[in-house]
């Protein structure tokens, strides 16, 4: 019995001492709490019941060559509720699938979802917002926001790019330079009770949003606008599929222009234009196709695209002819309409041949047969040589995403054949761009330029954060052969196939082309023109692409009139001054016309018409008895000894 009464004693003292220890191990940890750890405790219990909301940063402006804003932005706001604040649902969700013209079952969901904070509306009009802000509903966030625009709508479009509802670049410059553009975002933190009320007369912690930098580009809002004017011009009135056109400074690589038409609207991205429509079902027309169709009306042909460029290549070819000295200016060649290489039977544009002529003559007449024959002299290993040098085997590295890279062949691959056809621009593909570059450092005295819009980065308080280097290849080819090359597309120009780009008191030089598409058979055309002006200086290059034009297709016919146009709005406008030759000022004095009208006239009528006037040679193409097309267009004043274009249906 003693021995139990010990033993429980014993239990009791051991059960004390536990709860003993355990009572001070507690007390010991949560004085820890209360008095060591206080301070984050207390913070993490305020975060607990703080409910953070963005503010949008503004986005950096983007500036043109003259300082004029192509992007920009504008007030808008996001519309948001808080499940836990709403006092009145039904209110909330008659209101907002009203005014933001939202189905109310939309509405509805996300009005009665259960969470911290829930997104309705982005991107609304401040008109909107404030009449929704005057209904003061409780759960209701109108918070402020801003959405991109741009002033220009569709000028330029696939270049400048656009951003998606989150304001982050999506394509073009302002996906390229979005570290630059893109702002940091602010916050508006609230504190509320643990159900998640918002605790009233309780301060709101703001962090204020910081606006993003400004982006000053190259790109001329005037500029761009003669280029695109022009090229939706003959795009229209040769029904072709799209027209590509470049603008660029031959000798620092800024870009002024930068044109595919059709454009589309900066400010409605996602509206597939009419064009792209065309022998669409809209019944049939999935998310799927519909992605496809967007990704291809904003990509950027004039990089993203490759293409046989023709007969403008023999810009290159003829470069490294001179440059190994295979052949003289007066060298003479013999084009009976083809040449025969190997088993082909390479033909000539001009079905009867252009006979005897010297090289110069070949390049203004831009004889195939002439140019495999310097081809064949230049060789496989030293043509590819040029082509290294002027840029051909990699991208350009112009300030845009998606640039393409061209398709060449191995030079094991070519044979004499494939060595012909490469000599005049066939069997290979290069994007606009890439022969832009080319040609640019065949009339600079030899020096490859960086092709690039990005001028300079300022800080919204207009101090420069940087400021954009481009460096190229130097002396690429001799300043002797790019003072001959200079000479003779000059001559293309003044007495060639590029006539039609011909502008009294500027001297322009040029190359034009008109290359079949695969498959040959097909009578599909690119119609092109590389010019530059002046001849002897050049200070602007451009390059215009028409993709599958009807009717008449031959680069020099109306091609060259495009870059003609160009010119001579944008020529003065860089203050580049005329100085007109004395046969120039006498042909203006005593030779220029009204170019009469053609249209509709039946060919005999037409050949009586013709004898009225000082044409220089007139040409009839096509098949059948009325004039459904000439050049020049009807009412052009023109300078006697002109030719004529009429083509025939």
């Amino acid at each position: 019995m003693a021995r139990n009464k010990t033993f429980n004693r014993r239990n009791i003292l051991i059960i004390i001492a536990v709860i003993l220890v355990a009572a001070l191990g507690l007390s010991v940890r949560l004085g820890y709490l209360m008095i060591a750890k206080s301070a984050e405790y207390a913070e993490r219990a305020e975060e607990l019941h703080e409910r953070e909301r963005a503010i949008k940063a503004e986005r950096g402006t983007i500036y043109d060559k003259n300082g004029i804003a192509i992007a920009t932005n504008k007030p808008v706001s996001t519309i948001s509720v808080i499940h836990s604040q709403i006092t009145d649902p039904e209110k909330v969700i008659d209101v907002l699938s009203e005014k933001l013209n939202l189905r109310e079952e939309d509405v509805r969901k996300r009005v009665e979802k259960v969470s911290s904070i829930e997104r309705i509306k982005s991107n609304v009009d401040k008109d909107i917002a404030d009449a929704i802000r005057e209904y003061d509903l409780n759960g209701v966030m109108v918070d402020e926001d801003y959405k991109r625009y741009y002033p220009y709508e569709n000028l330029a479009s696939k270049v400048i790019g656009f951003t998606g509802s989150d304001n982050q670049g999506i394509v073009g410059l302002e996906v390229a330079y979005e570290e630059y553009l893109k702002g940091i975002d602010g916050t508006i933190l609230t504190l509320t009770t643990a159900y998640g009320v918002e605790i009233e007369n309780a301060a709101e912690d703001r962090i204020e949003p910081q606006a993003g930098n400004d982006l000053y580009i190259s790109l001329d809002v005037n500029i761009q606008k003669y280029a695109q004017q022009a090229a939706l011009k003959v795009l229209e009135a040769k029904n072709a599929n799209n027209v590509k056109l470049i603008v660029m400074s031959p000798q620092n690589g800024e870009i002024y222009a930068m044109v595919n038409a059709p454009e589309f609207d900066l400010n409605d991205p996602f509206t597939l234009t009419d064009n792209m429509l065309i022998n669409i079902d809209p019944g049939t027309l999935t998310a799927e196709k519909e992605n496809e169709l967007l990704n291809n009306m904003w990509r950027n042909a004039c990089i993203s695209d490759t293409y046989e460029p023709g007969s403008a290549f023999k810009i290159v070819t003829a470069a490294a002819a001179l440059e190994e000295k295979v052949v003289e200016l007066d060298d003479t060649f013999f084009c009976p309409g083809y040449k025969i290489v190997e088993d082909r039977r390479i033909r000539c544009h001009k079905a009867g041949g252009h006979g005897s002529q010297t090289f110069v003559e070949g390049i203004m007449n831009s004889c195939n047969p002439v140019f495999m024959e310097i081809g064949a002299r230049v060789g496989v290993t030293n043509m590819y040589k040029y082509f290294s040098r002027l840029g051909l085997f990699h991208k350009t590295g112009i300030d845009l995403p998606g640039e393409a890279k061209s398709i060449m062949h191995k030079p094991e691959n070519i044979g004499a054949v494939e060595l012909a056809t490469i000599s005049f621009g066939q069997s290979f593909q290069i994007t606009p761009l890439q022969l832009l570059v080319a040609a640019s450092a065949v009339v600079n005295g030899g020096n490859i330029v960086t092709p690039h819009f990005g001028v300079q980065v300022k800080n919204p308080q207009g101090n420069v954060v940087k400021t954009f280097q481009y460096e190229g290849a130097t002396e690429v080819i001799t300043k002797e052969t790019s003072e001959t090359m200079k000479m003779l597309l000059e001559a293309v120009v003044s007495d060639g196939t590029g006539k039609r780009a011909y502008l009294p008191g500027f001297q322009i030089g040029g190359k034009t082309a008109t290359s079949e598409k695969l498959p040959r058979s097909s009578n599909r055309y690119i119609s092109s023109f590389i010019g530059f002006a002046p001849a002897d200086n050049p200070q602007v290059i451009a390059i215009v692409l028409i993709d599958e034009p009807t009717g008449i297709y031959y680069g020099g016919t109306i091609a060259a009139p495009v870059v003609a146009e160009v010119f001579d709005n944008i020529l003065p406008y860089l203050g580049i001054e005329a100085r007109y030759t004395e046969t120039e000022k006498e042909e203006f004095e005593i030779g220029s016309f009204q170019m009469p009208d053609f249209l509709g006239l039946s060919l005999e009528d037409a050949k009586k018409l013709v004898k009225k006037y000082e044409f220089g040679e007139p040409y009839y193409l096509g098949e059948g008895e009325k004039v459904v097309e000439q050049f020049p267009l009807p009412g052009e004043t023109i300078n006697r000894n002109s030719d004529l274009i009429l083509y025939l249906e």
